[in-house]
């Protein structure tokens, strides 16, 4: 808030009680970092089966944000979107094909090297990592 009536444009906080995350807004606080959101994210980036790039946690671990890379035994490899048996929960967030981000669309086949991002409730994260995850052949 000081750096805010000092004229500073923008001002991150630190918060380590999520519960104060509804006051950043009317205090002019234009974003927070909550470490252990950060730690949780991190670790579980660790755990997770297949390749993930990047994981987060939502809420009070409600559901998590995977970024992953389809490898080539993974059972998304080589399906077509409206043909992978996604859980309920999971929406299907982006898809990148050499870099480039592709429109969404049940027609749009999963290759490997594609690195696509998911949404899932805490309950269907497992399901997910089923669908990342390699075989053992792999590797």
């Amino acid at each position: 808030m000081r750096a805010k009536a000092a004229g500073c444009p923008l001002a991150i906080s630190l918060i380590n009680d999520p519960s104060l995350a509804s006051l950043m807004e009317p205090l002019g606080i234009d974003a927070f970092i909550n470490p252990r959101t950060a730690t949780v994210s991190s670790i579980l980036r660790h755990i997770r089966h297949g390749r993930v790039r990047a994981i987060y946690s939502i809420g009070d671990a409600e559901a998590e944000v995977m970024e992953a890379q389809v490898l080539a035994s993974s059972p998304l490899a080589g399906k077509l979107l409206r043909d992978v048996d996604f859980p309920e929960s999971v929406l299907v967030g982006g898809l990148m094909k050499g870099g480039k981000l592709v429109r969404i669309s049940g027609t749009v086949r999963i290759e490997e090297g594609d690195v696509i991002v998911l949404f899932a409730l805490a309950a269907d994260v497992a399901e997910v990592e089923r669908l990342l995850q390699v075989s053992v052949d792999y590797f």
